[in-house]
């Protein structure tokens, strides 16, 4: 009974869910190797490396910007590494700009919304509108789980022995189209499974926040921090920290040499407005994983919720942290970039196997009612 039940839901959830989880593979396919590809298919992203001191600060990067492009405001600079150009923001554009950092010459003006952020559109939202959109993904993403679990129970041989393993380990690629269906669907299934697994349960994550609560609780929780008092300090007259890029300059200096363990040279910093109090960087951006940091705009100090370096973190610290590197496979880099490819191709056929499957047993289930009741004139 209950593995009728199992078949049944295995059925007609695959049915629901199935376009949307070709979309979201395929997306995903595609999006693992999107900087990647653009590197090699572009001349601005690459630039030759020099040494650390010579590259210029965000005070460098944003006259050069606003002297080629004066109608645009510039958010923030992003330094991916010394042999990197860096990427400058612009409030309220789509465009992005390139830069060399050691000699402040514009490489390359590139509109942002590119091919890949088609893809990406899809991968979050369907192209659909933003709030619906969301929903169906985040849905999708929780059918998909059930499905994986709904199918391992399925794959599951009732009895382990040498024709079994046989069945559910290979693939009899010599026998009719059929059979080789169902065992692209039964054995490609099982070997993607694990990173299907992670890759739902991130995404899940990602998508409602009764998921994230859930996993913070079962990992234990996050640390207890004492809070610090933040100290008022008195600024010299030389140092106008009222000048945005005055402080963009200290706190890019300030994160290259005290804070940053890991790829000290990728970080990024926003030019404050007049009204902001508190000024945002970003450090330790590798194999997808990065340290969110906001300083006291008048005394340079951290405030508010402070990331300590991703090494000292706890079990629930890390897993939030590492989400997005383990959702798209960034975590071990081009090793499991490959794998995570593989796995989301993979994930993309089940539907349509599965489908092949469910229709090729229907046209028979009609062929034998026909048979059993002849149509007499």
């Amino acid at each position: 009974m209950l593995s009728k039940i199992n078949a049944w839901l295995h059925l007609w959830l695959g049915l629901a869910a199935g376009i949307p989880v070709v979309i979201l593979s395929i997306t995903g396919c595609v999006l693992v190797f999107e900087h990647d590809i653009k590197e090699f298919t572009t001349n601005y992203i690459r630039v030759e490396a020099q040494r650390s001191e010579d590259q210029l600060p965000p005070s460098a990067i944003y006259k050069a910007v606003k002297t080629a492009i004066p109608d645009k405001e510039i958010a923030s600079s992003w330094y991916y590494g010394l042999d990197k150009s860096v990427k400058v923001s612009l409030d309220h554009s789509d465009s992005l700009v390139y830069v060399n950092p050691y000699t402040a010459e514009i490489l390359a003006v590139v509109n942002h919304e590119d091919f890949f952020h088609f893809m990406d559109e899809g991968h979050r939202h369907l192209w659909m509108p933003n709030k619906i959109g969301r929903q169906v993904v985040g849905w999708s993403t929780f059918i998909f789980f059930s499905l994986l679990i709904t199918g391992l129970i399925l794959w599951w041989p009732k009895k382990w022995n040498k024709r079994s393993r046989e069945q559910s380990f290979t693939i009899k690629w010599k026998a009719r189209f059929k059979r080789v269906n169902y065992d692209l669907h039964n054995v490609l299934g099982f070997y993607g499974l694990t990173i299907a697994l992670v890759m739902c349960l991130t995404g899940l994550i990602m998508s409602f926040p009764w998921m994230r609560k859930s996993v913070v609780w079962l990992s234990g929780g996050y640390p207890n921090k004492p809070k610090v008092e933040q100290v008022e300090k008195e600024i010299p007259d030389d140092q106008p920290l009222n000048d945005a890029l005055v402080v963009a300059d200290q706190i890019w200096y300030k994160v290259r040499h005290e804070y940053a363990r890991h790829n000290k040279e990728a970080v990024i910093v926003h030019y404050p407005e007049a009204e902001d109090k508190s000024v945002y960087a970003c450090t330790d951006m590798e194999n997808g994983i990065w340290r969110d940091l906001n300083f006291d705009r008048n005394t340079l100090e951290l405030t508010g919720r402070k990331q300590g370096p991703i090494d000292d973190a706890n079990t629930t610290e890390w897993l939030m942290r590492a989400n997005y590197a383990l959702h798209t496979g960034f975590i071990g880099g081009m090793t499991t970039k490959i794998i995570y490819f593989l796995a989301s191709l993979i994930c993309a056929t089940l539907p349509i196997t599965g489908f092949y499957i469910w229709w090729g047993k229907k046209k028979k289930t009609v062929k034998k009612s026909k048979s059993i009741h002849p149509i007499t004139s």
